[in-house]
């Protein structure tokens, strides 16, 4: 049997694309279908990395989560993380190509087709239905060449196509119709239905409007999704969670929002804990006097440790480890704590740096890249966080350089590929760890709060973390509850079922 696909298009990047497609792959499981999520192509800093090891968007994760399905590459062939305003690493397959200047890339691109029609092949070969989300607009006409993401995929997979327009942004109408203009006839004749996303208000005055859009479009509304509030993962540059907040919190936690902040998910479990507040800075004037400072992992630690110096962040961040105010930092950011990053090869472009000083470690980076699931338990930890110490911990390790330890203790203790080993570095009231989500275990995240309201003279207890687990179970089903209210998906099956 082959899969049916359906593919959602966005007039814009941020339209809403990744969410719809995670709510219509919930929904779809709930009925009773296999599904799986699919991107031939995702361009995000946001990555996780699989059972198998292999790296993927973290959009995709998510819709495999929303989907009940475990995560795999073959959901996302290829990824693309930035490393400058004009060049990328390439992702094939969950595994590093090589880094390339977009020139480049669009050059080479065509050739990874057969890559992703294996990929989506493999899925349609073993899955019911297929959603497919596409990257920014299909009506980028300087990108049409040779596309391999929005309507190109569309063709290659005879998938029909819902586009969606984010009326949040205003010009909803002009968006929807201005796309479907710039698209050829062959591109049109794919699209099977509008939606009109994030809407706030009242819909009996929207109604003219879209009496417009069936005329002049002459398709059907599939639905006008309300904006819910709802905490679910996000694409790394467009997240609301990265705007810097100022309300009150029993315990205030500041992340430094570098530059090319990675895998910011790592802190949602966190920012779920009533009377916490995570908020990220940018600027050594929004520091303040927090509880906990974390530097967070990057793509580009050498030109994010410049900045955070020119900044002023790192100057700030040394004050208050001076008077102990406890430090974390993940991946990236642990490299940056250490006495000094290294980069013989040209990993990320050649060079040396001068480290925060705050470890007694250094990091070289060499041309492979680690990429691992891990499990185990934190170490044995002084200091402020030591009520941390055992606790159970689980996530991924991803990232280019090996750190050499040349004092401290570590912070984990971890079995990956079968083999138990120590992980991290900590100093005093500074710590660091390769760990991406080690605070998304209950136990984690609630010794962690304990400890800074210890530390803050108040009784412990009071605050509570959450089961992730559940909590985004709750989210996802929320989601897809709000798109049976507001979506019509009698007329989604019969495009399902109809095709192309």
């Amino acid at each position: 049997m082959t899969a049916k696909p359906i593919m959602i298009q966005g007039t814009m990047s941020g339209a809403g694309k990744s969410l719809l497609t995670a709510g219509l792959c919930r929904v779809f499981a709930q009925d009773g279908y296999k599904v799986a999520p699919f991107k031939s192509q995702n361009m995000a800093l946001n990555s996780a990395i699989t059972a198998t090891g292999a790296e993927m968007g973290r959009a995709q994760v998510v819709q495999a989560e929303a989907a009940g399905v475990p995560p795999e590459s073959a959901m996302n062939p290829i990824l693309l993380k930035p490393t400058t305003d004009v060049g990328s690493q390439v992702i094939v397959n969950g595994h590093v190509l090589g880094t390339m200047s977009a020139r480049e890339y669009f050059a080479f691109k065509h050739t990874l087709v057969p890559e992703i029609m294996r990929a989506y092949n493999d899925l349609a070969s073993r899955f019911d239905i297929i959603v497919i989300e596409g990257a920014g607009s299909p009506a980028e006409v300087n990108l049409k060449d040779g596309d391999i993401v929005n309507m190109g995929m569309a063709k290659m997979a005879k998938s029909p196509v819902l586009l969606v327009g984010d009326i949040d942004r205003g010009g909803v109408f002009a968006q929807l119709l201005g796309t479907l203009m710039l698209l050829d006839d062959d591109e049109r004749r794919l699209c099977k239905a509008l939606v009109v996303n994030k809407f706030r208000g009242d819909k009996s005055i929207l109604e003219p409007g879209l009496d417009i859009l069936r005329e002049r479009s002459g398709l059907p509304i599939a639905g006008v999704i309300p904006y819910a509030q709802l905490d679910i993962d996000d694409e790394d540059s467009l997240s609301d969670r990265l705007a810097v907040r100022s309300g009150a919190a029993l315990v205030d936690i500041a992340v430094v929002r570098l530059p090319r902040i990675s895998n910011f998910t790592d802190f949602i479990a966190l920012d779920a804990i009533d009377g916490v507040g995570v908020r990220y800075v940018q600027r050594s004037s929004e520091l303040r006097d927090p509880d906990l400072i974390i530097i967070p992992g990057t793509k580009s630690t050498l030109a994010d440790l410049k900045w955070l110096r020119e900044s002023g962040l790192e100057a700030a961040i040394l004050k208050r480890a001076a008077v102990g105010t406890p430090i974390f930092g993940v991946c990236g950011g642990y490299q940056m704590l250490g006495q000094e990053v290294a980069d013989p090869t040209g990993a990320e472009g050649g060079g040396t740096l001068r480290g925060m000083g705050l470890l007694p470690m250094r990091t070289v980076f060499e041309p492979a890249k680690r990429q691992t699931r891990a499990r185990g338990s934190i170490a044995v930890l002084g200091g402020p966080l030591a009520a941390l110490s055992g606790m159970p911990v689980e996530g991924y390790e991803i990232h280019m350089g090996a750190t050499t330890p040349l004092g401290g203790a570590p912070v984990c203790h971890l079995e990956t590929q079968g083999v138990m080993v120590e992980d991290g570095c900590c100093s005093g009231s500074v710590y660091g760890s390769y760990l991406h989500g080690i605070f998304d275990s209950r136990e984690c995240a609630q010794a962690l709060v304990d400890a800074l309201l210890t530390a803050k003279g108040i009784e412990p207890g009071g605050l509570q973390a959450v089961d992730m687990h559940a909590y985004k179970e709750s989210q996802y089903d929320m989601l897809a509850q709000t798109l049976r209210e507001h979506m019509d998906m009698q007329l989604i099956y019969n495009i399902l079922r109809k095709g192309v």
